[in-house]
């Protein structure tokens, strides 16, 4: 599949080639399951070299194009005061990953002085490509994104990311549960938050919010729900989400009902 944007194509490729490492990695971690001892560093070791994959793809395309992984850290690889800018996830889900659940993605996104140009977020079980380019609109494989329309808060289905062991402000993200689960019809918690978002561009969910994520796990979701049509925000209905980590995304119709029931 060839895709108009000579970036979007370079992503794809990447993602497809760490998707196969992974798949693979996947089906062993379930025979595993029998031994807890040597997973977590079995699905580790799966995540870094997923990363390596995307990395030494990415750089052989695009050789002057700094990065932002999760890993690997800053690789700075241009000469340029403000240069072009990789963000990648290699795998999103990687508590679902480690307990056998087939439910994970490989997020890219490509910056240019913090500004998401283009980005994807790719599920290597199900080989759906969701994609935006700025200005372009946002699709699954080749088929156009559009956010749901449904407008009364009562009949929406909302997504969100728990808080787990080792971060704090559990107490505080009760408080907005307990209010969404008050006056929305429903609500899902899967553990990816890039496929989160792509579900809210893809009109499956009506909104989402989660607390303290980082860029490479947003910046491409993020653009994706832009181009369908939705609105992106930190928790202050602001565009700061990406410094936060905290992101409230809608189809516009809910977004500020959505943004006064989490709020402390």
């Amino acid at each position: 599949m060839s895709y108009s944007s000579p970036h979007i194509n370079t992503m794809l490729t990447a993602a497809r080639q760490a998707g196969k490492k992974l798949v693979r990695d996947f089906g062993e971690v379930e025979n595993l399951q029998v031994s807890v001892k040597g997973v977590s560093d079995f699905v580790s070791a799966a995540d870094m070299q997923s990363e390596k994959i995307l990395i030494n793809e990415l750089s052989r395309a695009y050789p002057d194009y700094d990065i932002l992984a999760e890993e690997a850290g800053e690789i700075k690889n241009s000469k340029n005061d403000n240069p072009l800018k990789w963000i990648i996830d290699p795998l999103d889900g990687t508590t679902n990953f480690l307990f056998g659940i087939p439910h994970f993605a490989i997020s890219i996104a490509l910056q240019k002085n913090g500004e998401t140009l283009s980005g994807i977020v790719y599920n290597p079980i199900t080989d759906d490509l969701f994609w935006a380019v700025k200005g372009k609109g946002a699709f699954c494989n080749n088929k156009r994104l559009r956010v749901s329309v449904r407008e009364k808060f009562g009949s929406c289905t909302i997504g969100t990311g728990i808080p787990h062991k080792g971060l704090k402000d559990h107490e505080e993200y009760l408080v907005g549960l307990t209010k969404i689960m008050e006056n929305a019809a429903a609500i899902r918690r899967f553990g990816t938050a890039s496929l989160d978002l792509v579900y809210v561009a893809a009109g499956k969910f009506d909104g989402y919010w989660e607390k303290n994520l980082k860029i490479w796990d947003i910046a491409a979701g993020a653009l994706i729900v832009t181009e369908a049509g939705g609105r992106v925000t930190d928790f202050r209905g602001m565009n700061g989400y990406l410094e936060s980590g905290n992101i409230v995304s809608s189809n516009f119709k809910i977004h500020d009902e959505l943004l006064r029931l989490i709020k402390i």
